[in-house]
């Protein structure tokens, strides 16, 4: 009997992480997903509106690092921006592309950095924090980031 419950107990506990892995693979992808469609896509060239208003949270702010202060960029703004470029035809034709360096998951919370690169040439590493909704799912609700020097 003894030998039994062990057996079960044993199998339970793989079952869960098995589990557990599955889901955290599963938000890994959502979490890709958002940041390519929202951020890389939309923000950084100037892509499709409403895939940017989908991927991040009404109160995201970029924060920006300056000269030993900081000020902050809400989204709206950042969204606004994106138009006047789109408006004015200020696409470049050489897209910004992303490298996931790495994905941090608790729970409903997630941390992703990534290395932004523009021909070829790495730009910037940012930080972006992420929750799940339980209505929407995975949203960018903050960034920070690091330019490299050129």
């Amino acid at each position: 009997m003894m030998k039994k419950s062990f057996i079960l107990l044993i199998a339970a506990v793989f079952s869960s992480t098995i589990a557990f892995s599955q889901n955290k693979k599963t938000d890994e992808e959502a979490i890709k997903h958002v940041i390519q469609t929202a951020y890389v896509d939309g923000i950084q060239n100037a892509g499709e509106i409403e895939a940017i208003e989908k991927g991040f949270h009404p109160g995201f702010n970029l924060l920006i690092y300056k000269g030993n202060m900081m000020d902050k960029l809400p989204i709206y703004n950042w969204i606004e921006y994106v138009k006047i470029r789109k408006a004015k035809g200020e696409n470049d034709p050489e897209k910004t592309t992303c490298e996931f360096v790495d994905i941090d998951i608790t729970g409903t919370a997630a941390m992703a950095k990534i290395k932004l690169f523009k021909g070829g040439k790495h730009i910037f590493t940012d930080y972006l924090s992420l929750y799940k909704f339980s209505d929407d799912g995975w949203k960018i609700v903050g960034k920070i980031y690091y330019r490299i020097p050129e």
